[in-house]
Parts: C-alpha cells; sequence; structure tokens
C-alpha cells in the first residue's frame, strides 16, 4: 500500500483545531421595539432569553445576550443613550405605527446602529415597501409570529460577523443563499438554522464529554445570505474554498437590476470555480427545473407543499448533512450508511468498489467531514483528489489512516444530553418539549399572565377567575411524531381524511409521554380536551381560527383506557393539519403546510359531572368591538355571545344570546315574548361521559351529545341562567319554575347581579385590548353554583385584525343610484376597488333553503377556480352563510369561500334568519379584511339590485348558483364604526 501512496499523503499531519476561538464575535444586547403581545410572545412563548441562554450554555460561553423590550421611540431613545445595544429590532408595533416608522426614527437618531426591521406583509404594508428605502436598515423580514425568526436573526448577524474569522482559523464551512424575496428568506432562515443547529448537536455527540461537546458545536457551518449577483459572487471569490454548498433563487438583481435568470448564470460562473461545490436552484417558476438539471444543478420548487423539506434532503444527501449514505453508482439505491466518524472507520474496506469510486471521485467524504465540523480530516482529505491519485484502495487507506490519527488526537467518544419540563400537579400551567406552545398555547400563557398583572380580576367573593388545568405537548413531538412514524407521504398526499386520519391512529407517539400524563390525570380528575395549538393558528397578524381540531375525552378511573384516549387524541389533532379544508386553507393563505407546526393542548374541561354527560353552564365568545350596535351600544363596547353547555355551540353558529357588557340589561333577543320565544337556545352541547370507546372520526365532535334544554332542567344546571315563559298568563318570569318552558336568557348573571359576569368580561375586554394594542376576541366558560358562587374559565385570546385602509367617503351620503348593494349593519372596514366577480344564489319569493347542500358544493367548485390568482368576488345569498344547520342557511366552511371579499346575507319575505356572528368563521373574515354584509329589504334594511346581475351573461351557471363578471371593477366601500357599507357600480 506505501508503494500507491504519495509520500506527501502517507505522512499524514493534522492540525488540531480549538473551537474555543471560534464565534468571538456575539451580539450581546438586543432592543426589541414591539407592543407588549409581541414582546409577551418572545419572553413567555417564545422564550428568546432561555433558547439563547440555553445555546450560550452549550457553546461554553459566560454572556448570554440580554434583551430589553420597550414599546415606544422614545423609551428605545433612553436606553440607547445609556446603554451599549449591539442590535436593535422593530417589531410590528401599535395601532398608531409600524415597525418602518419605528425603525426610521431609531436611524435617524443612531445612524450607525444595526437595526433589523420585522413587518408582517399585509396589503398596505407590501405596497408601502414598494417605495420604501430599505437600504438603510441591515435586513427586513416578514414576521407572523414566529417567534424562532429572531433567534434566526441574530444567528445570521453573528455568522456574517465572524465568517471571516472562522474560516481562517478553522476552516469552518459557508453555506450561501442568495434570495432577494423577503417573504420567501424570512421562511426559508428559521428552517434552514433549525437544519444546521440540530446538525451541530449531532456533530457533538463525537466529543468525549460534555464541555468538548458544548466547543465543537461552535464549529457548525455559517449561513450568509445575499440579495444581489455582485454580492453572492462577492462572498464565493472570498470564501469558495470553504462553501459547504450554494442555494439559490433565480431571479433576483444583476446589474442593478431584476434578471429572470440571474441564479442560472450564478451558478454556471460557480461551477468553472470548483467542479464538486453542490449548487440548488429554487424557483417558482417550475420550468426552471428543466433548465437546472440540463445544466446539473439540483433544483427545488418552491411552489412544493414540502419546498423546506426537499431542502433538507438535498441538503442531506449533497452538503454531507445527517447520515453518510453509501449508493450504488448505477441504480443510487442505499449500499451503506454512516451515521458517526467510528462508523466510517470501521466500515471503509467493507463499501463496494463501484460506490466508493462514485463518492471520492466527487470528494463527497470531505465534504461530510467538514458538514461534522472534523476540519482537520476533511481539509486534508480534500486535496487527495481522484484525479491526483486514481486508486480507489489508496484513498480506502489514506481515509482509514487519517480517521485513527484524528480519534486519538481528538480522543471523541459519544455523549447523549435529553432534557423535558415534567408537569407539576400543583402547577396549572406547564409545557412538555422544547418547540413551540403554539397559537392557542401562546393565547392561553398570555391570558395567565394578564390575569396575574391584574388582581382585580380575583376582587369578588366566591368567585375564582383563572385559565383551566393546562399542559402543552410542544411542536417539538409533532416533528418526532412525523418523522419516526414517516407519516409525510401519507399526509401531503390527496387521499381523503379518513384514510389519513387511520394512518395516523396506528401510528405511535413515544412511551417516554404516559408518565406525564398520568400526572396530569391525576392532578386534574375531570374531563380532558385535546386540542389544536399549531404555529400559525391564532396568530398575531394571520390567524388559523376554527381550522384544526379539538377532541374531548370523558374522565375514567381506568388509567390504560385515558392514555389509549388521549393518545388518540392528539393522533387526530395532528391528523387534522392535513385535511382536505386544512390544505385548502393554506393555500388561500399563500402559507406552505409543512411550515405548519401542531403543538397540542391537554387541557381540563371546564364544567361540572351531571351522571351520562357534562358541561359547563355558561359558555361564551368575547369580542371587544362590536359591528353590530343595538340602540346604546357602541362598538368599542363589545359584544359577547353566551350560550349554555360546551362553547363549541356557539362555535358552530348555533343560537346564542346575544349581550354587550357594558348594557346587560339590554338584550334584544329577550325584549318581546315572540322573540325571546322564537330566537333563544332550545338546544346545547355536553360531553358524551360514556364514550368511552377508540373509535375516533374526523368529525371531533363524535362524543358530544346534543341535548334539549330539558335535559339542562333535569340535570338542575339552569340557577341564575334561565327564565320561565307561563303560557297561561303569556308572560316570562326571571327564574326556574314549575311547567312552562325555560328561555336561557341569563338573567339571573346579566340583570341580578347574582355573579359578576358583566363585570368580569368589561375587564377579559379592556385588559385584554390593552395588552395586544387593538381589539380582541376571547373565549370562557363559567361553573355557576347555586350559591352564587362559581369559577370564570379564560380559555382563549386572539387578536381580531382590522384593515388598516383608511375610508375618507361618508358611505351614508352615496345615492342609492349608484350602488349594486347596500348594507346598513356591515362587519369590516375599508375599501376595495379591484373586485369585477360576482357570485350569487338564484332565488326567487319561493325559495327553499331544501337545496342548500347543493348550493354549497356549486360555490365550493367556484371558489377553487379563484384559488392561486388575484382575483376576488363578492359573494350574495339567503340566509346564514357558514351555518352547520343547512335550513338556516349554505352550510360552506371557511375554505369554500376564501377568495370571497364581501359574503352577503340576504333576508327574504320567506326566509328570514337571524344574523349570526363571534364564531371562528368571523375571526377568519375580519383577519383577512373580508366585509359581512346583511340586508333585509322587508324592512328598508338596505337592498340589493339583483336584475343588474340578472341581465349579464353568466361565466358558470347551474340550477342554485350564478357567476357573473363586469367589465369594470366594482368599488366597496366599508364604515366599520358605523356599521354601513356599499358595493359601488363605478
Amino acid at each position: 500500500m506505501d508503494n500507491k501512496i504519495p509520500q506527501e499523503w502517507n505522512d499524514i499531519l493534522l492540525k488540531d483545531v480549538t473551537f474555543i476561538d471560534l464565534m468571538k464575535r456575539r451580539i450581546y444586547n438586543v432592543l426589541i421595539v414591539a407592543n407588549p403581545y409581541d414582546a409577551f410572545m418572545l419572553e413567555d412563548d417564545g422564550r428568546i432569553d432561555e433558547k439563547i441562554y440555553g445555546e450560550y450554555v452549550e457553546l461554553g460561553l459566560r454572556y448570554p445576550p440580554t434583551f430589553k423590550q420597550v414599546s415606544t421611540v422614545e423609551e428605545a431613545e433612553e436606553v440607547l443613550n445609556t446603554t451599549n445595544i449591539d442590535l436593535v429590532i422593530c417589531m410590528p408595533g401599535n395601532a398608531d405605527n409600524d415597525a418602518f416608522t419605528v425603525a426610521h426614527a431609531v436611524k435617524e437618531r443612531f445612524p450607525d446602529m444595526p437595526c433589523v426591521v420585522l413587518t408582517p406583509f399585509s396589503h398596505g404594508i407590501t405596497k408601502r415597501m414598494q417605495n420604501e428605502d430599505l437600504s438603510i436598515f441591515d435586513y427586513v423580514f416578514c414576521w407572523l409570529g414566529n417567534t424562532n425568526l429572531i433567534l434566526s436573526i441574530i444567528k445570521l448577524i453573528e455568522d456574517k460577523m465572524n465568517v471571516e474569522h472562522d474560516i481562517e482559523e478553522a476552516g469552518v464551512q459557508m453555506i450561501l443563499l442568495v434570495e432577494d424575496s423577503i417573504r420567501f428568506y424570512s421562511s426559508i432562515l428559521p428552517n434552514l438554522y433549525s437544519y444546521i443547529l440540530a446538525q451541530s448537536k449531532r456533530i457533538s455527540t463525537e466529543a468525549l464529554n460534555r464541555h468538548a461537546a458544548t466547543l465543537r458545536m461552535r464549529g457548525r457551518p455559517k449561513v450568509v445570505l445575499a440579495r444581489t449577483y455582485e454580492e453572492a459572487m462577492a462572498f464565493y471569490k472570498k470564501y469558495h474554498d470553504n462553501t459547504l454548498g450554494v442555494i439559490s433563487d433565480v431571479r433576483f438583481p444583476k446589474d442593478g437590476k431584476k434578471d429572470s435568470e440571474a441564479g442560472l448564470k450564478l451558478l454556471r460562473e460557480m461551477r468553472q470555480c470548483d467542479e464538486y461545490v453542490p449548487l440548488i436552484l429554487e424557483s417558482a417558476e417550475s420550468d426552471n427545473r428543466l433548465k437546472a438539471e440540463a445544466e446539473g444543478f439540483r433544483f427545488v420548487d418552491k411552489n412544493s407543499k414540502k419546498m423546506s423539506l426537499d431542502l433538507r434532503r438535498l441538503m442531506e444527501e449533497h452538503m454531507g448533512f445527517g447520515d453518510f449514505i453509501f449508493r450504488d453508482p448505477k441504480t443510487h439505491e442505499e449500499v451503506a450508511r454512516i451515521s458517526s466518524l467510528k462508523e466510517l472507520q470501521d466500515s471503509i474496506f467493507k463499501i463496494p468498489y463501484d460506490s466508493m469510486l462514485y463518492h471520492i471521485s466527487r470528494n463527497h467524504v470531505s465534504r461530510w467531514l467538514s458538514a461534522r465540523g472534523i476540519f482537520p480530516v476533511s481539509a486534508f482529505l480534500k486535496n487527495v483528489t481522484w484525479r491526483k491519485l486514481q486508486d480507489v484502495d489508496a484513498h480506502r487507506q489514506i481515509i482509514f489512516d487519517a480517521i485513527v490519527r484524528y480519534r486519538h488526537m481528538k480522543n471523541l467518544g459519544v455523549v447523549a444530553v435529553f432534557d423535558r419540563l415534567k408537569f407539576d400537579r400543583y402547577a396549572h400551567f406547564a409545557r412538555i418539549g422544547d418547540g413551540s406552545l403554539g397559537g392557542k398555547g401562546r393565547g392561553l400563557a398570555f391570558l395567565d399572565n394578564v390575569i396575574k398583572t391584574h388582581p382585580e380580576f380575583n376582587s369578588f367573593a366566591g368567585v375564582k377567575v383563572h385559565i383551566p388545568k393546562t399542559v402543552v405537548l410542544c411542536t417539538d413531538f409533532f416533528d418526532q411524531f412525523m418523522e419516526q412514524n414517516n407519516l409525510y407521504q401519507i399526509a401531503l398526499s390527496d387521499v381523503g381524511d379518513e384514510e389519513i386520519l387511520e394512518h395516523f391512529l396506528r401510528a405511535q407517539l413515544p412511551d417516554a409521554l404516559a408518565p406525564d400524563f398520568l400526572t396530569f390525570f391525576e392532578a386534574t380528575k375531570t374531563p380532558i380536551a385535546v386540542r389544536s395549538s399549531s404555529l400559525l393558528e391564532d396568530a398575531h397578524y394571520q390567524p388559523f381560527a376554527g381550522i384544526y381540531s379539538t377532541y374531548m375525552i370523558p374522565y375514567s378511573e381506568d388509567r390504560d383506557r385515558m392514555l389509549r384516549l388521549v393518545a388518540a387524541a392528539i393522533k387526530s389533532v395532528y391528523a387534522s393539519v392535513f385535511y382536505k379544508d386544512s390544505k385548502a386553507y393554506m393555500q388561500a393563505t399563500s402559507n406552505v403546510i409543512d411550515q405548519e407546526k401542531m403543538a397540542v393542548i391537554l387541557q381540563a374541561v371546564v364544567g361540572k359531572d351531571y351522571g351520562d354527560r357534562f358541561y359547563p353552564n355558561i359558555s361564551g365568545v368575547l369580542r371587544s368591538i362590536n359591528y353590530y350596535p343595538v340602540g346604546e351600544e357602541k362598538a368599542e363596547d363589545g359584544i359577547a355571545n353566551l350560550a349554555l353547555g360546551l362553547g363549541k355551540y356557539i362555535v358552530d353558529g348555533g343560537q346564542t344570546l346575544r349581550v354587550s357588557p357594558y348594557h346587560p340589561h339590554q338584550v334584544l333577543q329577550t325584549s318581546e315574548l315572540e322573540t325571546a320565544l322564537r330566537e333563544t337556545q332550545t338546544q346545547f352541547y355536553a360531553l358524551d361521559m360514556q364514550h368511552l370507546d377508540n373509535d375516533f372520526k374526523v368529525d371531533d365532535g363524535f362524543n358530544i351529545l346534543k341535548l334539549k334544554v330539558k335535559e339542562a332542567e333535569n340535570d338542575g344546571s339552569l340557577h341564575f341562567i334561565s327564565s320561565t315563559y307561563d303560557p297561561y298568563d303569556q308572560v316570562i318570569r326571571d327564574g326556574v319554575y314549575e311547567g312552562g318552558r325555560k328561555i336561557i336568557s341569563f338573567s339571573g348573571v346579566l340583570q341580578q347581579g347574582v355573579f359578576p359576569l358583566p363585570e368580569i368580561m368589561q375587564m377579559a375586554m379592556r385588559y385584554g385590548e390593552e395588552a395586544m394594542k387593538r381589539p380582541v376576541e376571547i373565549e370562557f366558560a363559567c361553573n355557576v353554583n347555586a350559591d352564587r358562587t362559581g369559577d370564570f374559565n379564560l380559555l382563549q385570546i386572539r387578536p381580531i385584525v382590522d384593515s388598516k385602509q383608511m375610508l375618507d367617503e361618508d358611505v351614508v351620503g352615496i345615492a342609492d343610484s349608484e350602488c349594486l348593494l347596500r348594507s346598513h349593519h356591515s362587519l369590516g372596514h375599508g375599501v376595495s376597488d379591484d373586485v369585477t366577480d360576482v357570485v350569487y344564489v338564484k332565488y326567487d319569493d319561493n325559495f327553499s333553503a331544501a337545496d342548500n347542500y347543493r348550493v354549497a358544493e356549486d360555490i365550493e367548485r367556484i371558489n377553487r377556480s379563484f384559488l392561486g390568482t388575484d382575483r376576488n368576488y363578492v359573494l350574495v345569498g339567503p340566509g346564514r352563510w357558514g351555518s352547520s344547520d343547512s335550513w338556516l342557511g349554505v352550510p360552506v366552511k371557511w375554505p369554500h369561500i376564501s377568495a370571497a371579499r364581501i359574503i352577503v346575507e340576504i333576508a327574504l319575505k320567506n326566509y328570514r334568519i337571524e344574523p349570526s356572528q363571534g364564531t371562528h368563521f368571523f375571526q377568519n373574515l375580519t383577519s383577512f379584511g373580508v366585509g359581512y354584509f346583511t340586508i333585509d329589504e322587508n324592512v328598508g334594511a338596505g337592498f340589493f339590485r339583483k336584475e343588474i346581475l340578472d341581465a349579464l351573461p353568466a361565466v358558470e351557471e347551474t340550477p342554485y348558483v350564478r357567476y357573473v363578471r363586469f367589465t369594470h371593477p366594482l368599488r366597496i366601500l366599508m364604515d366599520g364604526m358605523k356599521g354601513e357599507g356599499v358595493v359601488l357600480l363605478s
């Protein structure tokens, strides 16, 4: 062997790397300018301090960065004048100023201060950015509430600060990302860093002890972001010998202007410099795949549902991440898998000749070692190229000898450290895992914080205000579950919901969770709600409300049965991420489904046990802004929808009692006898305590009972919430009396002061809105006891995201002759002038609701044709949109009408349904700035000139629905504070 190997490679001289000298330049003090909700999200849910601190401990550094959070420019200026700040992060801001305003103010006063802007990509912000000078900021990022983005920003800036030193000192590798789309690099960087940091944890297991392991993590690859051709080439030319790989978009600036083939030109130039460096092209234009692959570049489709998974796979395959997979060059089949340096040493002489030749001729071994931070061996082997030494066995020997020498030098071993927070039976809120709490979990933690900071919540004798006993299974378990059970392929396919659920139910959760769950069962001794809490759900700027499932599990003393039921519920919640409606919603909101991560909340169900059923006697949804004010009510007084039983009844659009917390004596539904009999609750939902079978269904209400109010009377649960109709005297009396129909009026708690419900609702709205700096929606549930004591449980808070568009015109003053339709009861605010299409239900004086299911199918199909385009439409029809009862209206779900800009409810002479509001459906309307109009021409409440539409030719027509298009855009005006809305013909 010695005769075949040149002397220069026989004498293996490996220069040891001192990892302690790497990553010396750090960001120590970060100033975050954010409103209190964003600040809380980072502090308590994102745990930015804790994440950074944990990483610094791992890396053996003594001084982790500190975060200072302020809410105003004035406070920021004071901090900057008195503290050495290394980085300013400006977040979305308050109602009266946004991130750019704040960032400009900071830059004006401190021009040399590194400054990063985070902004939600709303319609208004996107327009504004076209005229914004972004060059004064270090970076601009798209902010949708993902706290990992903050970590990525710090990493990116630190990498840029350290890349030159660390490459020269130790041969650290660089990954070059070339991308000018703010939205895209904001999405890809957290994924990229998550993957690289996970890899750095893996490579730390090569060390013998914990200290050595933490030091090794400093040798992870640096990520460098370039946004133009010239910037990318400058980085590459400077560090081409240490470039682990390049990930490039196709269309970005070259020579000062956008070039549709800049990425191709860039990678061609790089390939001429280095025949081995992995080059990955990513593009939203699928025809670029052929161009890329024709030149030997790898390709990732930005439109793919699993784009980040595809990118990870390519990085694993070509940049040396993950295990080293030796492949057969002809079939590309795996012939061996290597996960550690020792395994490579032990297997090097067993690898088939053809496979060995394939990999060493492409420098794969050197690249894999460099990705793992084994720089001395990597640097040595990089020079032992196939061109210089065309002998496979000689290569084997050199690799073997280099590894042995290195292992002797470093004395590497394996250390695995994993720690998980355990649920404390005395705590009422805890987390299991290290990932995110998700949207609902974050909201719960935020509510808990609001209650603690406002002790007046608990100033009422005999009344306790709190959140229910809760544990959150964080998002890292979702990732682990999906990957270990190999579920992505079936989950991202087009198979039916039932088949997806079946696969998920057969999969396995980690056994280690069982003891934690048992502790939680013992602490609660009540039924458990298993609720979705995804990253995007209830996010501050783009809430996904009511899209995923919530299952309820009856309480049982049989612990094994409880474990089986809870495990099945968790898996069913995970499955709901990939149901047809969820995927349609993702497409409608331009989100990539594999960016979605699901945390799961296990929470004590609020209520009482009535033998074979369980429910609270008050559930409610509270909104701090009311677009349907009645009488003395004002929009800012807010509105609550109250119901007997589980809150799912409200969310499903059931008949509820509508009341303003500031006007509890003014309840329209109970103001007249006939209205009270017709428009108050007659049914309610309860959990079936006898349903203990493991037969989970796609419908998360499979074990929810729909009962008559009379059943609650038998349970004795109507204290203070019911009135009784006396048929003899034709009056309604407050309280529960023998005989006579029971009216769910909540009179005891609203008008008689039995329980301070109005006062607590007022506090919840006031403090919630104050903390979030915007209108909020809050879910709650109460148990009011016969002795007037009780519990008020806050279940969820989410922002109502209002449009920032200015409305300069007086909507009321516009002449009727200019309008296609007018509503005096409109939900929504703002101006829209780019809609040309109208989809409307065909109806006449003899309209019947019997065909509403078929109407829903037609509208879902038409809506699908709008997805992926920039077009929207006006949707008009009789009855209540989104009702679960098809006799009350068209039973569509939000994804089926997601492209509608305005939704209109029409009351007919023979079909007049009370307008609906306050459900998850409406949260989505307000989130996307969609208007909701109600029109009742029978009482002069607006009008709809259907004859104009009937005279237009149809783009599409069915027996139930007609779709027409105007030659010019319609103009939509909504005054949310006055509740006035119009659609103008020109």
